[in-house]
């Protein structure tokens, strides 16, 4: 697979959850992010596009993927591409993606892409069936939609303020103290 743009690169951010655990709490309590902690939120809110995946717990997304991404403010992510995705150990629990992960990626205001891609048990090895497709054509279907609006949006875009931000940074301006 080729990346969204000539000359453009493609990198991988890995277990950002795990590994800023502690420090995250620590960020919580302060208000102020460790250095690894500044580091991953950096890379996420710069990043041309995110895949975001998250093991199902108790029908929604885990703790751990929803703190991490309750420290990103929420318009750093206004307007970026995202495919959301989970895994869990039954079919049943694919909602999540609608009903937790869709939801929570529309609040941060970014464009999540059409498909998303669930994986429970059964999907490992499948090449699905004549009622579904199997979780490789999922993958890639929900990969193009990404890559093609990443391609879209130019490099840099920022997204254009909004009217009330426009109006509170007018009013803010007016301050006289």
């Amino acid at each position: 697979m080729s990346s969204a743009r000539p000359g453009s690169s493609v990198r991988l951010l890995i277990r950002i959850a795990g590994r800023t655990r502690r420090t995250r709490r620590t960020n919580l309590v302060t208000g102020f992010p460790p250095a690894p902690v500044a580091t991953a939120i950096d890379a996420v809110t710069r990043a041309d596009g995110l895949i975001v995946v998250s093991p199902v717990f108790t029908a929604s997304y885990s703790g751990l993927f929803k703190s991490f991404f309750d420290l990103i403010d929420p318009n750093a992510l206004t307007g970026k591409p995202v495919l959301i995705a989970a895994t869990g150990g039954t079919s049943r629990h694919s909602l999540v993606l609608e009903h937790a992960l869709r939801p929570l990626f529309s609040y941060l205001r970014a464009t999540v892409v059409p498909t998303a891609v669930y994986a429970a048990s059964e999907d490992w090895g499948s090449g699905g069936d004549a009622y579904a497709e199997g979780l490789p054509e999922r993958i890639r279907r929900a990969g193009g939609e990404l890559a093609a609006l990443m391609a879209a949006r130019p490099e840099g875009t920022t997204e254009p303020e909004d009217e009330v931000s426009a109006l509170e940074r007018q009013l803010s301006d007016l301050r006289f103290d």
